[in-house]
């Protein structure tokens, strides 16, 4: 039978000189396995384990077999001892074949044999650093539908709910809030960003406690709470009582978008990511296309009804829906692929086989070792987080431009309704350019740096050249090839830095995601001033920003895309 290895393909050996049961071969086969990549065990299943660590545990008279898998300096599992003349459907061999196998046979009584049926569907040679596990299999891609089925939909659904119940604020405005709140312009902007405050800062404590609290509980409860908050800002009877709940908002959502990054990051291989991704991101895009219209319907069906105005209507009807999805979100979301209760043992076996094949800790759950102030340092000290905090926050601080949509197009001749169906055409383009780069994303991994500076060099160009055209039908193209740039980049960028962080411990990688994101999102609260009312209709200010945070982001992109280079190959 035909092996062929990959050197760097198999796990460290750990302990070189661990005892072989029938002696005999521990002097031959400890320098050859000295600190070499190596695997310890022919065997038939994979078996869900915890922060394991392979070792080598012999060599039988018939068979290499076995493995001892440790957590916390304990054997969990002892040795299967195979059968001279068993018939293997998976088979794993060291990456040093040649030094190993003349060992194996020195060993080896004459009379004993290896029967290995070599049938094509039946025999898998595994390359990954987990026995057993084959991949892409048909039981795999069936898994892998199956995980679809629980958590795309689901996720879509809520982060809608989401980006509508942070923003209805804008829609509620213009249906007289500010009249009924004495709202000015200033009063509006403090309303606005005091939601971020609370998202910015509490979204690394709250992915803290992600990492060690069932995801189906905790992201349905902070879903149901900021629900009951968007309700409560029905019943504000002031600026005051506004700014209250919009902190609080900000506070409870601040665990979502990080803890959904968390949980996808979780669940999917490196090269299955960036589509979901671009699923995730699409519900933010049509939001923004529908959800003016949608809020429209509300106000304008419910003003008046039982003696309150509509948009007090708005925030009733937004909230309650997210609270009724919370709730069935609690019965359809799956936790972590080593507890989930969504799949049987078989499933849960090959969910954390795959993931530790692709990287070990995204399939383990946390070395109980490590405190909350380890893994934050842990987070703190890469230096590829801060890169791509610095990207994120490129694209972040340009995507603002998507809260002044409906001002630029009225900026560009069209008003009322027909201003808010232009905005539209903008959300499609960008939806199906967001799809396509996730899809083309996964298909060629090795280059998500450079797709990503690609998209930030387009949007960088089309801001320069807006701010020299004026033609309306011209600014309006360029508006809406900017837009696709940058809401493409969003999603990619997220699982760019979500596939480079999947090597560390669980809760050090969860600190690492709500980080980029929270300090993108910082660019929300100074966006919101990238496009005065006295700096219409050229808004050559708000452009400009944008051409030099796109220029920022396609640095960012460009130097992570090279310095990372060596270990992407290996993706």
């Amino acid at each position: 039978m035909q092996v062929e290895m990959r050197d760097g393909d198999l796990a460290r050996f750990h302990n070189p000189r661990a005892r072989i049961p029938g002696g005999g071969a521990t002097d031959r086969l400890s320098p050859r396995l000295e600190g070499r990549p190596c695997v310890i065990a022919l065997h038939f299943r994979c078996v869900p384990v915890q922060r394991t660590a392979p070792r080598l545990v012999g060599v039988h008279s018939s068979v290499l077999i076995g493995e001892v898998f440790y957590k916390g300096g304990t054997a969990t599992r002892g040795i299967d001892h195979l059968s001279p003349t068993h018939r293997l459907t998976t088979c794993q061999y060291p990456a040093f074949v040649d030094a190993f196998l003349p060992a194996m046979k020195d060993h080896h009584d004459a009379s004993s044999s290896l029967e290995v049926e070599d049938v094509e569907g039946k025999v898998g040679v595994s390359h990954s650093t987990v026995p057993g596990y084959v991949p892409d299999t048909e039981e795999e891609k069936k898994l892998v539908r199956k995980i679809d089925l629980y958590i795309l939909p689901m996720m879509w659904v809520m982060y809608l709910l989401s980006y509508m119940d942070r923003t209805n604020i804008g829609n509620a405005r213009v249906a007289g809030m500010d009249v009924d709140l004495d709202l000015d312009s200033n009063r509006y902007s403090i309303a606005l960003v005091v939601f971020f405050i609370g998202y910015v800062v509490f979204e690394v404590p709250s992915n803290m406690l992600l990492a060690r609290i069932r995801p189906s509980i905790y992201l349905p409860s902070i879903m149901f709470a900021w629900g009951v908050v968007t309700i409560g800002m029905a019943f504000v009877k002031d600026y005051k009582g506004l700014i209250g709940f919009r902190v609080a908002m900000g506070i409870l959502e601040a665990g979502f978008a990080p803890g959904m990054l968390l949980l996808l990051n979780s669940w999917y291989k490196k090269a299955e990511q960036s589509k979901r991704f671009a699923v995730y991101i699409s519900a933010a895009i049509l939001s923004g296309a529908f959800g003016g219209l949608i809020a429209g319907g509300i106000v304008g069906g419910l003003d008046g009804a039982h003696g309150m105005a509509g948009w007090r209507w708005l925030f009733i009807v937004e909230g309650a829906a997210t609270a009724g999805v919370s709730i069935i979100a609690s019965f359809v979301l799956p936790d972590f692929p080593s507890s989930t209760s969504k799949l049987n043992e078989r499933e849960r076996e090959l969910a954390v086989a795959r993931m530790a094949a692709d990287s070990l800790s995204t399939a383990t759950d946390d070395d109980p070792n490590m405190t909350h102030l380890q893994a934050l340092k842990l987070s703190l000290s890469v230096w590829k987080t801060w890169l791509f905090v610095v990207g994120y926050m490129a694209i972040v601080g340009s995507s603002t431009l998507s809260y002044f949509y409906p001002t630029l197009v009225q900026g560009l001749g069209y008003t009322g309704n027909m201003a808010q169906y232009m905005v539209i055409p903008i959300y499609a383009v960008a939806f199906v350019c967001t799809a396509m780069t996730g899809y083309i994303a996964d298909k060629q991994q090795h280059l998500r740096g450079y797709y990503l500076a690609a998209w930030m060099t387009v949007a960088m160009v089309c801001a320069v050249i807006t701010c020299a055209v004026y033609d309306l039908k011209g600014r309006y193209a360029l508006l809406v090839i900017m837009a696709s740039g940058l809401w493409a980049s969003n999603g990619l960028s997220l699982s760019y830095a979500s596939i480079n962080f999947a090597e560390m411990p669980r809760e050090a990688r969860a600190i690492s995601l709500a980080l980029v994101n929270a300090m993108g999102n910082l660019a929300q609260i100074y966006g919101a001033y990238l496009f005065p009312d006295d700096d219409k209709p050229k808004y050559l200010m708000g452009f400009g920003v944008i051409s030099g945070l796109c220029f920022t982001g396609v640095v960012s992109y460009l130097a992570l895309q090279l310095l990372l280079k060596p270990s992407s190959r290996r993706i």
